[in-house]
Parts: C-alpha cells; sequence; structure tokens
C-alpha cells in the first residue's frame, strides 16, 4: 500500500527529528574525552563534504548570488556558528533531555520573532500561548531555586541564536537553492570548530571517539536531508508538530546512554511548552486554512 504525502512528510520528520537528538548524543559522548572544538571541526569536515556532494550533484553551484543574498546567507551562517556553540557548551554539561526541553521553545520563539521582525500578525490566542511556553521554560530552568542549571541559559541564548537564524533566509530569493544555504552554515560552523581546536588543543582519536564523530556527522547530514524532504511532503501544518519526538528521542537516549532521567519539573515544563507549540501550530493552520476559503 503506497504511502501518503502526509504519511510520508510525518514519518520523515519523525526520522529528521531521531536523527539529530542520535548526532547530539553522540556529541555528548564523544566530548566527554575529546576536546570540543576538535569534535566540532571533525564533525564538520563531515557534514561539507555530505553537503558539498549534494549541492554539486543538484548544480546549485551555479545559482549567482545578489549582494543581499550574500549577507543574509552570511548572517544566518554566524548565527548558526553562535547557536552550535552555545548548545554544544550546555550539551557537554547538562542532561540531554533537560536541554532538548528547553529547545521546544523554538518554534514559540519564531513565532514571536517574526511578528517583531517582519510584523507578522499573531492574534490573542497565540500570544498567549507563546507566553504560556515561556512559563513552562522558566519552569525547565527554575532561576533561584536548587535546580537551577546555570548551563541551561546556554541553551536559551541557542534558541535566540537559532530565531536570528531563521529568520534572517525569509527574505532570500526564492531560487536561492537551501543546499546551498546549508552548505555555507557547515562550513563556517567548521572554520570555527578548527580555529577554536588551535586555541583549545589537539589530541589524537581513539577508534571508538572517530566511530562516533563519524557517527554524530552521517546523522548529522541524515538529520538535515530529511527534514528538507520532511517539509516538502504532505500538509506543513500537519507534518510540522512532529519535531516534537525529538523530546522523546532526547529522554529515552539520556536514559539508556547516560543514565539521566528529567525530574518532574523539567517534564511538567517541556509538556507545557510542547502543548503550547502545538497549539500554536494546530492555530496558524486554521488560519491558512480559512484564508483559503
Amino acid at each position: 500500500m503506497p504511502l501518503t504525502d502526509n504519511l510520508r512528510g510525518i514519518l520523515l520528520m519523525c526520522a529528521s527529528m531521531a536523527a539529530f537528538t542520535i548526532n547530539d548524543a553522540f556529541m555528548k559522548s564523544v566530548t566527554l574525552t575529546l576536546p570540543l572544538y576538535q569534535t566540532i571541526g571533525l564533525r564538520g569536515l563531515i557534514a561539507v563534504v555530505g553537503l558539498g556532494l549534494l549541492v554539486l550533484a543538484t548544480g546549485a553551484f551555479r545559482v549567482r548570488l545578489n549582494r543581499q543574498d550574500g549577507w543574509l546567507i552570511l548572517l544566518r551562517s554566524l548565527a548558526d556558528v553562535a547557536a552550535t556553540v552555545l548548545f554544544l557548551e550546555a550539551l557537554l554539561r547538562m542532561p540531554l533531555a533537560n536541554l532538548s526541553a528547553i529547545l521546544q521553545a523554538m518554534p514559540l520563539a519564531i513565532t514571536l520573532g517574526a511578528a517583531l521582525v517582519y510584523g507578522d500578525r499573531i492574534g490573542w490566542r497565540r500570544m498567549t500561548a507563546i507566553l504560556v511556553g515561556l512559563i513552562g521554560v522558566l519552569i525547565i530552568i527554575r532561576p533561584g531555586t536548587e535546580g537551577f542549571d546555570r548551563w541551561a541559559l546556554l541553551g536559551v541564548a541557542s534558541v535566540l541564536c537559532v530565531v536570528v537564524r531563521d529568520l534572517s533566509v525569509r527574505p532570500l530569493q526564492g531560487q536561492v537553492p537551501s543546499a546551498l544555504v546549508a552548505l555555507g552554515a557547515a562550513v563556517a560552523v567548521t572554520s570555527m570548530g578548527w580555529i577554536g581546536a588551535g586555541v583549545q588543543g589537539l589530541q589524537p582519536l581513539s577508534g571508538g571517539e572517530a566511530l562516533k564523530v563519524l557517527g554524530a556527522g552521517l546523522f548529522l547530514i541524515v538529520g538535515y536531508l530529511t527534514s528538507v524532504m520532511a517539509m516538502r511532503s504532505g500538509d506543513i501544518g500537519l507534518v510540522a508538530p512532529f519535531r516534537y519526538t525529538s523530546l522523546l528521542w532526547a529522554i529515552a537516549l539520556g536514559l539508556l546512554v547516560f543514565g539521566d532521567l528529567p525530574d518532574g519539573w523539567t517534564l511538567l515544563g517541556a509538556a507545557i511548552v510542547v502543548g503550547a507549540g502545538l497549539f500554536t501550530l494546530w492555530r496558524e493552520r486554521k488560519i491558512r486554512l480559512l484564508a483559503k476559503t
């Protein structure tokens, strides 16, 4: 029985979230023994080669960019560098599931950012959902309490950088290939990794470390590709909510690989954030459907 476009998109989105989270688990594991920036540089080389081959195969290098598009891609790449460093610095020091719970606020933050930067209209329902989601993030972080983890603030800063990254590409001309944009970010992150490695220092890789870095790079490429394929399959409003399956993967891998299990407050905050995000996505889909009628 052939898959429908919607079911294909859902399966691809679930696969993308699984791939990204497995990549995170590999990175957290290998950076326990290998310098962070050396790991970023090595993983980046794998991503650059994979994306470079994709760009060559699709002929994306033949596209000529105007000055505005070039600056936008540069801004996106720098924001991606900052988001990557902040995320991995936090990941090195806090449980995978806890950090993933904070990242679930990303769709809410992007919706709010689009309203502030581009003037997108947000009704009182979606604005309320965003505020409720932010309360959920505060429950996860719990500033001023014994459960407060200062490294969680790096996770919040990473979310803000992702907002800049994603909103910066909105004005890009339609003919600019997504693979070329992704390759630009991969080159920037990889360059930053090797510059940081020059300062932090290098060390020889063991066989196990090399396999973990390879696994991280390969799953990162799979995550990129399946994410793009998912958003091009089926109804985006139906497919997008399955981004939140990344939290389930993070909880499972955190427990199985690192023996970490989020406490009740973290799970409560995550549930609030996910619920607010799902409501916002549902509301956006409803508004689009009403606009078509």
